[in-house]
């Protein structure tokens, strides 16, 4: 850790920063008498939860606000004060000596420009390079930041990458300068946890070895346990606290401080404290829905390109009983969300069965399938998305009585609307807002209200709690392991967080381009996993706990997943010592029994 040093000039003084925007309701103070500094080679992080301020402060710093803004204070990059510096001179330091990660590379990067000439260009306007050098330069940097086939990526563009490869791009685009400060708003959010945290290490080797120092903007306590020095937590335009990292995470002063930390799902961590715990299910529970190896595939390609076969789904089977929760955990790309569109079926399954309360649904007529999907819900990621903007909250949670439930008129709809937003922990004098007038939590509570007003015997959570804030996300759990207790339904709960999943599920289920690396318990699992891929993810987790995550070794995937559209790839987590002959059917791994209940993939077949 590094100790800020009085007489050392810092890289970065924000002193009384003020930041007010005009809006039609009035003003609104964004950022509340902000004072901070960051030193060479210091990492700071500002974490707080959504609308707190933080990226408006940075954004601010970077000469960024919004025309109905204004910000009054100080701000210093070294001795030079920048707030309020003509356009001109601005543009002399950002990109050069002070330059930011933003949290979307896919709308911050030009979509029309190649990838190495966005790096290349910001090279040639600072430090006067000639195309040539700047090019080679920008060559360099993509293969700094550990890019494969770094050649062939320069010339790209960035939708032809991964979330993962543009990421990088942004960091090589952002220190190819050598820049003094480097502003990081929320640099992993949108990426898989094995991404994540590749990308974090590279952040801190390039951190170490330019000496530039950093502010790293997050809701996640666990990227700010692994990389930051010191920590400044902010509330509604200001710091309530701040502090060196083991400090504050260790003896946190304030109540904001203390719940947000407590609010964090920790896989070092079973006991959830006097937050609701997962009821116990019978081992002669009956069983709701089982799958029985779902295949979900999509061809590609066309007339002259040829014909492939993307294998979203390859073979998963699964079992869910009365009162229980199972967990889905994979990275993108896995087959996660396609395997719950396959079970409701929305997506028509290629092969294989679903069953629901002993019904096969995969080949069922239209009428069937309606009266079957009484009993089957969802919980979508984003609420406000899969809610009607014109209709209200109330209208929204009532509406699949009206399909199922024709007999009851519209003063007994509106009831039990009111009854189920109570339940889901809503106050019943909202039923009349509209989706945009509620917060993001509000929102989900709704989502979740309209998926168990009629009772389902089984509900999919696709992501249902990942764009929340944590001590929203901690109030979503909650309230679905109060609601599966109640009404004693079977959840599946998709996640790419396994802390998140450990919370909540029974059993857990790791998928990796579309089949089953292993299943078990949640104790099983998290205690002894027994495939490398569930090894490679719990170790790329992070934890709030500065000490531990420090102290920890992490292990990676080596180079990058195979494409789900090369029928071996389901061989290639690992280098396979199996040799595949042309024309040969294409082994498929097999699920072994390891012990009761723990099923685990073969990953290097002989």
């Amino acid at each position: 850790m590094i100790d800020s040093d009085p007489v050392q000039t810092p890289v970065l003084a924000i002193e009384g920063l003020n930041v007010t925007f005009s809006t039609h309701d009035g003003e609104v103070e964004a950022v509340r008498g902000l004072s901070l500094r960051i030193d060479a080679g210091e990492c700071v992080g500002v974490v707080g939860e959504s609308g707190s301020g933080k990226s408006q402060a940075f954004m601010t710093v970077m000469g960024l606000l919004a025309r109905n803004g204004r910000a009054s204070g100080s701000v210093r990059y070294r001795h030079q004060e920048i707030l309020g510096l003509k356009p001109a001179a601005l543009n002399r330091l950002r990109g050069s000596k002070m330059t930011m990660i933003f949290q979307d590379p896919l709308t911050a990067l030009t979509p029309h420009v190649r990838v190495g000439e966005q790096i290349a260009e910001p090279l040639r306007l600072h430090l006067g390079l000639n195309p040539a050098e700047a090019m080679d330069r920008a060559l360099d940097w993509l293969k700094r930041v550990r890019i494969p086939d770094a050649g062939r990526r320069l010339r790209q563009y960035p939708h032809e990458l991964s979330g993962g490869m543009r990421q990088r791009v942004m960091i090589a685009a952002a220190m190819a300068c050598g820049p003094d400060l480097l502003i990081a708003d929320e640099p992993t959010t949108a990426l898989d946890v094995t991404v994540q945290a590749e990308i974090l290490d590279l952040m801190a080797e390039l951190r170490d070895e330019t000496g530039a120092a950093m502010a790293l903007i997050t809701h996640d306590m666990g990227v700010i346990a692994r990389m930051a020095d010191r920590v400044c937590v902010m509330k509604a335009g200001a710091f309530v606290e701040q502090g060196p990292v083991t400090e504050v995470f260790g003896r946190p002063r304030t109540d904001y401080a203390r719940a947000l930390l407590a609010a964090v799902p920790r896989l070092d961590r079973q006991d959830r404290g006097d937050r609701p715990s997962r009821a116990t299910v019978p081992a002669d529970a009956p069983v709701v829905a089982t799958g029985k190896a779902v295949k979900v595939h999509f061809p590609l390609g066309g007339l002259f390109s040829g014909r492939k076969v993307l294998r979203a789904v390859d073979g998963v089977s699964f079992q869910v009983r009365q009162g229980e929760t199972l967990g889905v955990v994979g990275e993108s790309g896995s087959g996660k969300s396609t395997l719950a569109r396959a079970v409701l079926n929305l997506v028509p399954a290629t092969a294989g069965a679903v069953s629901v309360l002993g019904r096969d649904i995969t080949g069922a007529d239209r009428a069937a399938l309606r009266q079957a999907r009484r009993d089957l819900q969802i919980v979508f990621q984003d609420p406000l998305a899969s809610l009607d903007p014109r209709s209200t909250v109330g209208e929204s949670v009532a509406e699949p009585l009206r399909v199922f439930r024709p007999e009851l008129n519209r003063a007994a709809r509106q009831a039990a609307a009111a009854e189920m937003m109570e339940a889901a922990g809503l106050s019943a004098s909202l039923v009349n807002r509209y989706p945009h007038e509620l917060s993001g939590g509000q929102n989900q509570r709704v989502g979740i209200a309209r998926a168990m007003i009629l009772r389902p015997r089984l509900v999919i959570c696709d992501e249902a709690v990942s764009a929340l804030d944590v001590s929203i996300r901690a109030e979503i759990i909650d309230l679905l392991i109060r609601l599966q207790k109640d009404m004693g339904l079977a959840m599946i709960f998709i996640s790419h967080d396994l802390a998140v999943v450990r919370e909540i599920s029974h059993r857990v289920m790791v998928l990796y381009l579309g089949r089953v690396m292993e299943t078990a318990s949640g104790d099983q699992l998290y205690a002894e996993p027994r495939h490398p891929y569930t090894q490679a993810l719990l170790a790329a987790a992070l934890t709030a706990d500065p000490v531990f995550e420090r102290g920890r070794i992490h292990v990676r995937p080596v180079g990058e997943p195979p494409s789900p559209l090369d029928p071996e790839a389901g061989l290639r987590f690992l280098p396979s010592r199996r040799a595949h002959a042309p024309g040969e059917a294409v082994y498929t791994p097999r699920l072994l029994e390891v012990e009761p209940g723990h099923w685990v993939s073969e990953f290097d077949p002989a």
